[in-house]
């Protein structure tokens, strides 16, 4: 937990005094899983109801708490938060309608548990939160695109 803080604190102080610049967004048609396990990953269901607002709740929570998303997707799911500052490509803006349409819970489970290549994405299950929690966090972000 104390390298959590202090990570995230680093990130928080690195991002209050470098100035703010975001790379392009990588292209959300291009899959992040790769070929031969996009199938399976593509046919993952979730184990929660991610329409349900309890669920939405609780996965906002673990965005901007546990699971420290909010510290490059931002507060807000828009790929600006502070530890955005610099990166190629930039953040997910998961308010971003065309993404939720063209990726799937599944694809997205995939990147919370292996990472996401050419990216500053990393796996977050099971080092910050566990697949449960993965699951909420997934809700949270495909409410924002709807």
């Amino acid at each position: 937990m104390r390298l959590t803080h202090a990570v995230l604190g680093g990130v928080l102080a690195i991002g209050l005094v470098a100035p703010v610049a975001f790379g392009a967004e990588k292209d959300i048609t291009k899959p992040r899983v790769p070929a031969g396990e996009l199938a399976a990953a593509k046919a993952m269901k979730a184990p929660v109801d991610l329409n349900s607002a309890a669920v939405i709740a609780k996965g906002k929570e673990i965005f901007n708490g546990k699971g420290g998303c909010f510290s490059c997707h931002g507060p807000e799911g828009k790929g600006d938060g502070v530890a955005a500052a610099g990166l190629d490509p930039s953040p997910r803006n998961f308010t971003n309608k065309q993404f939720d349409a063209l990726r799937t819970p599944g694809e997205m489970m995939w990147v919370l548990k292996n990472g996401s290549p050419n990216t500053a994405m990393i796996a977050v299950i099971p080092a910050q939160i566990n697949e449960e929690e993965g699951w909420q966090a997934i809700a949270f972000e495909r409410s924002l695109g709807k």
